[in-house]
């Protein structure tokens, strides 16, 4: 008896085609899962060793390049130093203070060092220039306030900063310091700082790379040839260690102030009074390694994209197969259950038979009789009308209840109706105890239905759930021969599920046979008497209504079945 419910249920193909659908994102998110993933870790691997293996080799040339080109211009200035160091030892004060003769030194120096220095001066202790050779006039200069005197008037040796000085121009001096008669003076020479800029700026690599020099207080020593923030980064943290970086060479990355991200290599010159830096954009200088991304990811693309279009076509053609088989396994579930459903028939045949010999009985009894009357009455005229009414109507009152006993019959094998249905479970109970009734007599088992009232509807197939009571009656009535006893069926209902249970006196099942009560071809029946589907049909049925179906027994005292099944939803 089907509910008229005003909610239209989607049809079998629809809920079939959104569980493939369901299905197939499933399989596709799984293969993706299980194959990107090996992929991705270990493209991530190969890419870190890469890049670490890399920064590494590249790190480790620049501290080469920075350390080789510090021997450079600590060769560089020591050599500056060592030139002036051959004029204070080879002439006298006498000698160096002459004008003349310091001119034709200077020449000397730049025949032999192409214009390495600027010029040259004697100074006293009081800081005065006594003798000068070079473009400038500061014959008499008074440095006695100049820093740069201050500190080479206490050393034998020494490199000032650079600073401008008297000529405004950029430069530095160095400086030998010797005592006569007394008293102590200075010979200095002024380096040419474009000579020695240049020979700093010539640390270059790739397109932003440059190197420069600063003092312990921050200052540049020569001029940069690329963008430089000072006022932080590691400029200032560093300046101060320049002393600790005269054996070692250290390298960094930190932004500036700009936002760029730099390699900063750094190496203490002059004893640790002046900083070497080199810089250079990270991205400059692990370029290959940008490309290398580049490239990989470029590839990855390209496999994901093709493991994503395999993926797609295995799943759904897997899907196809899955759905063929789930299609010729329905086709076998229907035949097993038609088969199920005969095989119930033909043990309902002795009740059936039972039933429709007591009518026939009595139609051949009626039969004879009226024709007993005919004879008895032939000679007397015409026969008593009354007596054949009479026998006539039991004829045709037992001819319905033949009919009426087929028709259940009839409509029972012939019912094929699959699809879900919103129905009332007591009618299909009633009419499954009405057709069992019959064998139930033979057998001498009574069959009391005790139904709840107002049970709500259930959504399933009429035609399945005959077949399990149908099913669970046949075994019960089983068991019960020959001593007969008594069949209980309930139901009722619980919050979200309509409970169907069937109860019998009979002897019980061992537990040790509980365990396999539902497998297919499991049966205690004698050989030719059982095939072990039955109890397996009807778990399969009530699994895909998405209920459930357990069973009880006491060696004894009887089994029970308990059925649940959701409710219709509304």
């Amino acid at each position: 008896m089907e509910l008229q419910t005003g909610v239209k249920r989607p049809d079998k193909e629809s809920q079939n085609n959104g569980y493939y659908r369901s299905l197939t994102r499933k399989m596709v998110a799984s293969i993706l899962l299980v194959s990107i993933t090996p992929l991705i870790l270990i493209s991530m691997a190969i890419l870190y060793y890469f890049e670490a293996s890399y920064k590494e080799k590249v790190e480790d040339y620049l501290k080469v390049l920075v350390k080789k080109h510090r021997g450079q211009i600590d060769g560089f200035l020591e050599q500056r130093l060592a030139d002036i160091m051959v004029l204070t030892t080879s002439y006298t004060m006498e000698q160096l203070g002459d004008g003349e003769f310091l001119e034709k030194q200077l020449a000397k120096l730049h025949d032999a060092y192409t214009h390495a220095f600027v010029d040259l001066g004697v100074v006293n202790d009081q800081g005065v220039q006594l003798a000068y050779a070079g473009p400038f006039k500061l014959r008499e200069a008074d440095y006695s306030k100049a820093p740069w005197f201050k500190e080479a008037i206490k050393t034998d040796y020494y490199i000032s900063n650079v600073f401008t000085g008297l000529r405004g121009l950029p430069h530095f001096i160095v400086s030998v310091r010797r005592e006569t008669k007394g008293h102590s003076w200075i010979l200095r020479a002024t380096v040419n700082f474009e000579a020695f800029n240049s020979l700093v700026q010539s640390i270059r690599i790739g397109e932003t790379g440059c190197a420069y020099i600063l003092n312990t207080r921050g200052d540049f020593q020569t001029e940069p040839a690329c963008p430089i923030a000072p006022s932080s980064g590691p400029l200032k943290d560093f300046v101060q260690a320049a002393e600790m970086l005269t054996t070692r060479v250290h390298i960094i990355e930190r932004k500036d102030d700009f936002g760029t991200e730099l390699l900063y290599v750094m190496a203490g010159l002059k004893g640790g009074n002046w900083l070497l830096v080199y810089q250079q954009s990270a991205a400059d200088a692990f370029s290959v390694i940008y490309q290398a991304r580049t490239i990989a990811t470029v590839i990855f693309g390209v496999a994901l994209t093709s493991i994503v279009a395999v993926t797609f076509l295995i799943s759904r053609n897997m899907v196809r197969r899955i759905a063929l088989a789930d299609r010729q396994k329905e086709l076998m579930n229907d035949q097993v259950i038609h088969a199920g459903k005969l095989a119930s028939i033909g043990e309902l045949a002795a009740g059936i038979a039972h039933e429709i010999n007591n009518p026939l009985a009595i139609m051949m009894e009626e039969a004879g009789w009226m024709e007993d009357l005919l004879e008895d009455e032939e000679a007397k005229g015409l026969p008593p009308l009354d007596e054949l009414t009479r026998s006539i109507e039991q004829i045709k009152k037992q001819g319905r209840r033949c009919k009426e006993t087929t028709q259940k019959l009839l409509s029972f094998a012939r019912r094929t109706d699959l699809e879900a249905e919103t129905v009332h479970l007591n009618d299909i109970v009633e009419e499954v105890v009405n057709l069992s009734q019959q064998r139930a007599k033979y057998d001498n088992v009574t069959i009391v239905p005790n139904l709840s009232q107002n049970l709500p509807p259930v959504t399933l197939s009429p035609s399945e759930m005959e077949q399990v009571l149908l099913n669970l009656i046949s075994n019960s009535l089983d068991a019960m021969k020959p001593n007969g006893g008594i069949i209980d069926i309930w139901t009722y209902c619980d919050e979200d599920h309509v409970l169907l249970d069937v109860e019998d006196n009979g002897p019980g099942i061992p537990e040790a046979n509980l365990p396999r009560i539902f497998d297919p071809f499991f049966t205690t029946k004698p050989v030719g008497q059982g095939t072990g589907l039955g109890l397996s049909i009807c778990y399969g049925i009530i699994k895909k209504l998405g209920g459930d179906i357990t069973v009880s027994s006491t060696v004894g005292k009887g089994t029970a079945f308990h059925i649940r099944i959701p409710k219709a939803q509304e």
